[in-house]
């Protein structure tokens, strides 16, 4: 029997410095920008669209496809009918 730990090790140790090299040197400062008003609501809408927003909207859609697929199912739908229902299904 083999065993890989060694092996697995090696090559961790051989990669961590190579991970460290791949970071951005850092900035001396950025520069200044002169502030001024957001020309468009762009901005809001962003911000209204946060990790929550697409988790919501993620949650959503999953749950719409899950009751297509029960539906397709309860019709006794295969291969390609299937597919063409839950696509529908979903628009």
């Amino acid at each position: 029997m083999h065993s890989y730990l060694p092996a697995t090790a090696v090559s961790l140790c051989c990669l961590m410095p190579l991970n460290a090299t791949w970071s951005a040197p850092p900035a001396a400062s950025p520069p200044a920008l002169p502030a001024r008003a957001p020309a468009s609501p762009a901005p809001a809408a962003a911000s209204a669209m946060s990790s929550d927003g697409f988790a919501a909207e993620a949650a959503a859609r999953h749950a719409k496809r899950t009751a297509c697929l029960k539906e397709a199912k309860s019709k006794k739908l295969v291969g390609a009918n299937r597919n063409a229902y839950v696509k529908d299904c979903m628009a």
